[in-house]
């Protein structure tokens, strides 16, 4: 039942919360991956595992290009670390020790404690991997536990389809459509947001930490609860 004040107007729950800080570029580490701030060191791996001749349509919804060559990546990664906008990470597998993907923060709004997770590139072989689970995992932990914000978003493309599915399979509640949103590569962008709170969050961390449990994998890797039937609510 909504509240009503005292003009009989409908008004939100009270909320006893402190605006949080800023995030900073942390290193998180995990089982299976680390998420650390997006460095120069990591040119050479990114551009050998996110610019190959078989991997253009892995850059088909960003609003950028894959670099050309080593050099044009460290001017990417330099590009990128000069925003004042957002903070990006490079994704480090354990298995490995070389980055093989990012992520961005967007949106940062202390004030009223809402983050946004953007320009998530996995690799092909992040991708549907258990690091790739553990990173998102990590930056939630890291924006909820650590930061004590109030909410968690994604957008994406309204016709990328794998995204939607991600955000879906990793708890994140779908909200709405902005038609029009964006113009990239000369096309429009209709945009999808995605979210979770921190309401969400006390009923999707477990479900994370149980997923990533090395015993709910058999001896070939095969997951043997989803996690989407764990996020699902």
């Amino acid at each position: 039942m909504s509240r009503v004040n005292a003009h009989g107007q409908p008004i939100g729950d009270p909320v006893e919360w402190t605006p949080g800080p800023p995030p900073t570029q942390v290193r998180l580490a995990g089982r299976y991956v680390a998420v650390e701030p997006l460095a120069d060191g990591h040119a050479e791996s990114l551009w050998a595992s996110l610019c190959g001749p078989d991997d253009p349509p892995l850059w088909t919804y960003r609003a950028d290009d894959p670099p050309a060559d080593v050099p044009a990546m460290g001017a990417w990664i330099e590009d990128w670390n000069a925003r004042t906008d957002s903070l990006t990470y490079a994704l480090v597998p354990a298995d490995t020790g070389a980055a093989a993907g990012v992520s961005s923060f967007f949106r940062i709004d202390p004030d009223h404690g809402s983050i946004e997770v953007a320009a998530v590139l996995y690799a092909r072989s992040l991708q549907r991997s258990r690091a790739a689970t553990e990173a998102i995992r990590l930056l939630a932990g890291y924006v909820f536990d650590d930061l004590g914000y109030r909410r968690f978003e994604w957008k994406l493309d309204a016709l990328n389809a794998p995204s939607a599915a991600a955000a879906r399979r990793l708890g994140f509640r779908y909200e709405g459509r902005f038609r029009n949103a964006m113009v990239y590569k000369r096309r429009n962008r209709d945009t999808d947001w995605f979210a979770m709170t921190d309401d969400d969050w006390r009923s999707l961390r477990p479900a994370y930490d149980a997923w990533l449990e090395p015993d709910n994998f058999d001896d070939a890797g095969q997951q043997r609860t989803r996690l989407s039937d764990l996020t699902a609510g």
